[in-house]
């Protein structure tokens, strides 16, 4: 039997401790809550306080154009499909941005319907032509799912949502998985009758989605833990991976290229801390 650390380092495809490009981004970016992919050298951005499309090329390092489609708001995620853009804001309400880089350009608005208030990832499933929305809010205790985290669907072909969740998570399950596994997570000591057991502090508080454009797998990152989670489509955890907090210091969105290579976005705070994009290489077995 390979051991589970080799296992899982040649299944999830990227060296997470070394990676092979930082793009420093400027001062308008500050606030880059999504990313996703346009073509092979530039992707799509937006930031958290007004809707405003930003194309970044990533061979020039640079911002080659930009277009202003609404007002202000807090924007957390962008997922493109063809030649439209869907923006989410954090309350539900999904704009879809029709020809988004012409002056022609289409707007509809839906209100999605997502039963929570902070919802910050948001994706395309290309497989079943909807969108996921990941909501970043943890279930009151009141409600008997504290433990429980999930994921939306919003049908392309009606612009309903899909009123069950399309993809829910236990997180008692997702720490059982560390422990099992030994995955070298921050541990907390529970009080029990016969003394303490240690569990892992894991809140998974969804901040973006991606789905490998080669594996079909769910990547999720939780920057509050700075964790990267990796699922298959049926909600399975397969993989779970820190985050080095000097490389992803607020991570805020990922996406993918069509190679496979990862790319995760993070917020900046100050000058010496300025926004940027980390870009892994994909390497498959």
């Amino acid at each position: 039997m390979i051991p589970y650390e080799a296992s899982r380092e040649m299944k999830i495809g990227y060296d997470l401790s070394s990676p092979d490009r930082v793009y420093v981004l400027p001062p308008v970016l500050k606030e880059i809550s999504g990313i996703t992919e346009r073509d092979e050298s530039s992707l799509v951005c937006v930031e958290d306080n007004r809707e405003i499309i930003f194309i970044y090329d990533i061979n020039q390092s640079r911002i080659i154009s930009q277009y202003t489609v609404g007002g202000r708001g807090d924007f957390e995620g962008v997922a493109r499909v063809n030649n439209c853009l869907y923006i989410l804001r954090s309350d539900g309400l999904l704009s879809e941005i029709i020809n988004y880089e012409s002056v022609n350009y289409k707007k509809n608005i839906y209100s999605t319907g997502v039963p929570w208030n902070d919802n910050e990832g948001l994706c395309y499933d290309p497989e079943n032509n909807r969108l996921l929305i990941g909501p970043k809010e943890i279930p009151d205790k009141k409600s008997g799912e504290k433990s429980m985290r999930f994921i939306y669907g919003f049908r392309l072909d009606t612009k309903e949502l899909i009123q069950e969740p399309v993809l829910t998570f236990d997180l008692s399950c997702i720490e059982k998985f560390v422990l099992e596994k030994r995955i070298p997570l921050p541990l907390k000591s529970k009080k029990k009758k016969k003394g303490k057991k240690a569990t892992c502090s894991i809140k998974f508080c969804i901040s973006a989605l991606g789905i490998h454009p080669l594996t079909g797998r769910l990547f999720v990152i939780s920057s509050r833990d700075k964790l990267l989670f990796v699922f298959n489509m049926n909600g399975n955890i397969e993989h779970i991976k820190n985050l080095d907090p000097k490389l992803c210091r607020q991570a805020e969105g990922i996406t993918f290229m069509k190679n496979g290579d990862m790319l995760i976005s993070n917020e900046g705070k100050k000058k010496k801390n300025p926004p940027t994009i980390v870009r892994f290489n994909y390497m498959p077995d």
